[in-house]
């Protein structure tokens, strides 16, 4: 078994948010270490390990918000599934937008889902925990 801990990382500008899903994540049952940029730059060079991120680990999952600073989260999503390195890494878009025309864009930039952020902070709890039971205990990740 793979004692591992799932390396995640967390593409979101809001304090707010970033403090829930590391809450969620803490009381989570999976082992896990979360990493956390704040906007669209900073993924890509998190992800190409660039710069001060040279020696970050290749995450197993990434949770991003569309709307970020620097550069959008749909930008983001098509750089990762357009490099041949990165486009096998589920990533699950967590964002405020409701907007059909956000939810058909990300499909069709291959997001693994695209999920609503609850208002109510219990239920953005629950949805980072589901998140969590979902894709680190039911599905089964790409190996490196």
């Amino acid at each position: 078994m793979d004692m591992r801990p799932v390396e995640i990382l967390l593409v979101e500008d809001n304090p707010g948010d970033v403090r829930l899903a590391v809450e969620a994540l803490k009381e989570g049952k999976v082992h896990n270490n979360l990493h956390v940029v704040g906007d669209g730059v900073e993924a890509m060079m998190f992800l190409r390990r660039e710069g001060k991120y040279a020696l970050s680990p290749r995450p197993d999952l990434i949770l991003l918000d569309l709307n970020l600073p620097k550069k959008d989260g749909r930008e983001v999503l098509a750089e990762i599934k357009a490099d041949e390195k990165l486009r096998r890494i589920p990533v699950v878009v967590l964002t405020t937008s409701k907007a059909e025309q956000d939810i058909l864009r990300t499909y069709d930039l291959h997001a693994n889902c695209y999920i609503t952020k609850p208002v109510d902070l219990e239920q953005f709890i629950a949805v980072v925990k589901s998140v969590e039971d979902f894709w680190l205990t039911i599905v089964k990740l790409p190996p490196e």
